[in-house]
């Protein structure tokens, strides 16, 4: 698996200098902060959005349970970490680079977690929203891919930890209620929700 994950690589990250106009579109979309920030935006404005007040308390709720299971992914990223590092494709093939050279473990991808997590959450409340999200986080993964900062299989790592995250912090947002309402009242309180 790994040696198919590594030519799978290699014939993505050959691709770079082939097609400069691809690998400045790239260079912004693998960045920490294009597709994270616009899906942060895409969050505030779920939460601001001036729907009707059901619709908009899902999608506060739903702001509440994509923000969990961001976190959530995060963290299952982490444990795998403490138990296995995988260094970055960079150290170890011969690979162009686009990006920075991170440091820490390549598998899974901590930012790709990150970003599914929200977006498979977004994806429980609104389906259209969410395919958005979703199709965001993937075109995230892939320019990782492609800049050489990660292998293909620490982005399906990513998603399938985040999946599972996030489907389960949805079903179980009914135990968040408490203190999703108790949130939800302060902010209520000082006019921003």
């Amino acid at each position: 698996m790994a040696h198919a994950d590594e030519r799978l690589f290699l014939w993505l990250n050959g691709f770079v200098g082939t097609i400069p106009a691809l690998d400045r579109v790239v260079t912004w979309l693998v960045s920490d902060y294009l597709i994270p920030v616009t899906l942060a935006l895409a969050l505030v404005m779920m939460w601001f959005i001036k729907t009707d007040r059901d619709t908009r308390e899902r999608h506060q709720i739903g702001v509440f349970v994509a923000l969990t299971a961001m976190a959530l992914s995060s963290l299952g990223v982490f444990i795998v970490n403490a138990m296995y590092f995988r260094p970055r494709p960079f150290e170890s093939l011969d690979a162009t680079l686009l990006f920075y050279r991170p440091t820490d473990s390549s598998f899974p991808s901590n930012a790709a977690a990150a970003v599914f997590g929200i977006a498979f959450a977004v994806w429980g409340v609104n389906r259209r929203i969410g395919s958005m999200f979703i199709a965001a986080a993937a075109v995230y993964g892939f320019s990782r891919v492609y800049a050489g900062v990660h292998y293909p299989l620490d982005i399906v790592a990513s998603a399938l930890i985040a999946a599972p995250v996030a489907w389960l912090t949805f079903r179980l947002r009914d135990l968040l209620m408490p203190i999703i309402r108790l949130v939800m009242k302060a902010v209520r309180i000082l006019c921003l929700a």
